[in-house]
C-alpha cells in the first residue's frame, strides 16, 4: 500500500512531463522537423540521456533482475541476445553513416539509397510495415506490462471506490496501463520529439538517485549476512556447460535454467556473438533508436550520442540491477513469488523487492521512476510511429506540400491512432500474443541480411532489398513450425541463408541502382565495402574525394568498446557484492580502453567527414 509521501511523488511527476508538453508545444509546431526531429537543435549528451532513458524499461529490468539472481556475474553476457552491443556498432561508425543521409525516417533514408524507381517504392513499404507492426508491438504489450506492475503497489479495492464504473479483474491491468498512456500521449503529441527529450531527462534523473539508494542497500546487505550462491556464481568465466547447481540452495532456481535453454552455454554464446555481430553491422532497426540518431545536429554528434548511451545507461542501471538482486538472495524467505497459478515466478523478484524493501519516499521515487521509464519507451515509439504515418505515407503519397498547421493536425492524428489501435491490440492480448510475437521475431529474422547488403555492397538494389526481406519473413514463418522444440537463436543461421539467397536473386532480378544515386549515397555516407566501380567514377569527378579505409580502425574500436561496455556492466556487481580484486580489475580496463577509445576514436571524429 502506498504512502501519501510516494503517492505525492508520482503526482509530481505526472504533473512535471504535463507541464513540459505545454512549454514545448509550440516549438513542436514550428515545422515537421521541429515536431519529429527536434529541429536537430537538442544537444548529443541530452538525446543520449533520452536514448538510455528509453532503454531503462520496466520489462527489460525485471528480466535483467531475474537474470543476475539466476546466473549470477554470468549475466552480463546473456543481455547480448539483444545485443547489448549494438551501441558501440553505432557509436564507432554506423551513426555517423546514418545521419549524413540527412533523412527524417529509416524509410527515408531508403530513397538516399536505392531511389525512387519501382524497387526502391517496393523497399520503402517494406520498412514502413516492418517499422509499423514493430511500433504497434511495442505499445500494445508496453501498457499491460505496466499494468501488471501497478496493480501490485495499488489494490484495485482502492482504486474502484473513486470510479464511476466496474471493470472486470482481468482488464485491470489495461485500465491502469491507459490510464499512464494517456499523460505519455500527452507530452508526447503536443511536444514532439523535444518534449520528449526533456521528460526522459528527468525520469533518469529520478531513476539514477533510485538507483543509487537501491544500490546502497543491497551493498549493506551483502555485509551484514552471508551470501549463499553456487559455486562460481560470482565469476564472469564459464566452461562448456554452465554447471551451476542451485540444489541444496533453491532447488526451483535449477528448472528456470532448465527453461532457459542455457546449459550448454559454451554454444549459446558463440551463437549469441555470431548473431549479434550480424545484426549490429546490419545497422539499428526503424524504431525510437534510429530516431534519436537522426535527431542529432551533425554526424559527429550522432556518434558521441550513441557511445553516450552506454557510459550513463550500463553502471547506473545494473547498481539497481545488483542491489535488488542482493536483497532478493539475502532476505529470499521474505519473498513472495507465488504466481496466480501456484507456481514460483522468479521474475517477481524485482516487484516484490520493491514492495519489501523499499522505504517510504523510495518507494514513490522507484515508482515514480518505472512509470517514467514505461512512458519514455511508449512516447519514443509513438514518435517513430508518427514519423512513418507522416513522413512517409502522407507527406510522400496524399499531401506532398502539406502546410505546417496541416503537418500539426495530422501529427495529432496519426498520433492519437496509433495510440487507439495499440490499445485494442492490447485488450485483446491474451488472443494475439503469440500472433504478435511471431510478427516481430520474424520482421527481426528478415531484417539482418538485406541491411548488411545496403551498406557494404554496390550493386544490391531495391529489389534485392524487398525480396530479402520478405524472404527472410517467410522463412522465419515455416522453420520454426518444422523445429518447435528448438531455441529461436540456434535456427538464426537458416533465417539469414534464406534471406540472403533472397536478396541476391533479387539483386540480379533487375538492374543496379541509378548511378546518379549512387554516386550521391556514396560521396555522402563513405561507407567501407564493395563499392570499387562507384568510388572510381566519384573519384573521376571530383579527385578529392578519399576511399573510406577505415574498416580495420573500426572493428578494432568496436572491440575495445565492447570491452569498455562489458566491464561497465559487471564493474557496479562487483561493487554491490563486495568483490575487492575484480572491482580493482574492472576499473584498470575501463580506463585502458577510455584511453584508447580516446586516441584511436573520439580525437577522429572531426578528422572524418561530417
Amino acid at each position: 500500500m502506498l504512502n501519501t509521501v510516494d503517492i505525492l511523488i508520482i503526482a509530481l511527476y505526472l504533473i512535471t512531463v504535463i507541464v513540459i508538453g505545454l512549454v514545448l508545444r509550440k516549438k513542436a509546431q514550428r515545422s515537421k522537423d521541429d515536431y519529429l526531429l527536434g529541429g536537430n537543435s537538442i544537444p548529443w549528451y541530452m538525446l543520449g540521456l533520452s536514448n538510455a532513458s528509453g532503454m531503462f524499461d520496466i520489462s527489460g529490468t525485471i528480466w535483467l533482475v531475474t537474470l543476475m539472481f539466476v546466473y549470477g556475474i554470468k549475466s552480463a553476457w546473456i543481455p547480448w541476445l539483444w545485443p547489448v552491443f549494438n551501441q558501440i556498432f553505432l557509436m564507432v561508425y554506423l551513426s555517423k553513416w546514418l545521419r549524413r543521409s540527412n533523412a527524417t525516417t529509416g524509410a527515408e533514408w531508403i530513397g538516399t539509397r536505392f531511389g525512387f524507381q519501382k524497387g526502391a517504392k517496393l523497399s520503402h513499404l517494406v520498412v514502413v510495415v516492418f517499422a509499423l507492426i514493430l511500433c504497434l508491438g511495442y505499445l500494445a504489450y508496453g501498457f499491460i506490462g505496466l499494468g501488471k506492475f501497478i496493480e501490485i503497489f495499488i489494490p484495485w479495492e482502492i482504486v474502484s471506490n473513486y470510479i464511476p464504473f466496474s471493470i472486470s479483474p482481468e482488464f485491470i491491468p489495461h485500465f491502469y496501463g491507459i490510464v499512464f498512456t494517456l499523460f505519455a500521449v500527452f507530452y508526447s503529441l503536443l511536444g514532439g520529439m523535444s518534449g520528449i527529450v526533456w521528460a526522459d531527462v528527468v525520469q533518469f534523473a529520478i531513476m539514477t538517485v533510485s538507483a543509487l539508494v537501491i544500490g546502497y542497500l543491497g551493498f549493506i546487505a551483502i555485509g551484514n549476512s552471508t551470501l549463499n550462491v553456487p559455486d562460481g556464481w560470482t565469476s564472469p568465466f564459464f566452461g562448456w556447460e554452465l554447471n551451476m547447481n542451485w540444489t541444496e540452495i533453491i532447488p526451483e532456481v535449477n528448472n528456470k535454467i532448465k527453461e532457459d535453454g542455457f546449459s550448454l552455454f559454451t554454444i549459446f554464446f558463440m551463437m549469441m556473438v555470431f548473431k549479434g555481430v550480424l545484426v549490429s553491422v546490419a545497422g539499428p532497426a526503424p524504431n525510437y533508436d534510429m530516431q534519436k540518431i537522426l535527431s542529432t545536429k551533425s554526424a559527429t554528434d550522432a556518434s558521441k550520442m550513441s557511445g553516450f548511451v552506454s557510459v550513463v545507461l550500463m553502471p547506473i542501471r545494473y547498481l539497481m540491477i545488483a542491489g535488488f538482486a542482493a536483497l532478493a538472495l539475502i532476505y529470499y524467505e521474505k519473498l513472495d513469488l507465488m504466481n496466480a497459478a501456484g507456481n514460483i515466478d522468479f521474475e517477481l523478484i524485482l516487484p516484490t523487492a520493491i514492495k519489501q524493501f523499499a522505504p517510504v519516499g523510495l518507494l514513490g521515487l522507484l515508482l515514480a521512476g518505472l512509470i517514467a521509464a514505461f512512458m519514455s519507451t511508449f512516447a519514443g515509439t509513438l514518435n517513430a510511429a508518427q514519423a512513418y504515418l507522416v513522413n512517409d505515407i502522407y507527406l510522400k503519397y496524399k499531401n506532398p506540400n502539406a502546410s505546417a498547421k496541416q503537418i500539426k493536425n495530422m501529427n495529432y492524428a496519426t498520433g492519437i491512432l496509433v495510440v487507439v489501435v495499440s490499445i485494442i491490440l492490447g485488450l485483446f492480448a491474451k488472443d494475439v500474443n503469440s500472433v504478435l510475437q511471431w510478427i516481430v521475431s520474424v520482421l527481426y529474422g528478415s531484417y539482418v541480411s538485406a541491411n548488411i547488403l545496403k551498406w557494404h555492397w554496390w550493386r544490391f538494389n531495391g529489389e534485392g532489398f524487398f525480396w530479402g526481406m520478405v524472404s527472410g519473413m517467410l522463412a522465419a514463418a515455416i522453420v520454426p513450425e518444422l523445429f518447435p522444440n528448438v531455441l529461436g537463436l540456434y535456427l538464426f543461421p537458416i533465417l539469414l541463408i534464406a534471406s540472403l539467397i533472397g536478396s541476391i536473386i533479387g539483386t540480379y532480378s533487375a538492374p543496379a541502382t541509378d548511378e546518379d544515386v549512387l554516386k550521391s549515397f556514396y560521396k555522402n555516407v563513405r561507407p567501407w565495402g564493395f563499392w570499387k566501380p562507384i568510388h572510381n567514377k566519384v573519384v573521376a569527378e571530383n579527385p578529392s574525394i578519399k576511399k573510406n579505409k577505415d574498416f580495420g580502425l573500426d572493428m578494432f574500436n568496436v572491440s575495445v568498446g565492447i570491452i569498455a561496455q562489458t566491464a561497465l556492466v559487471i564493474l557496479p556487481m562487483y561493487i554491490v557484492f563486495r568483490q575487492g580484486t575484480p572491482i580493482i580489475i574492472s576499473i584498470a580496463i575501463i580506463i585502458i580502453c577510455s584511453y584508447l577509445l580516446k586516441r584511436f576514436w573520439w580525437n577522429k571524429l572531426n578528422e572524418q567527414l561530417d
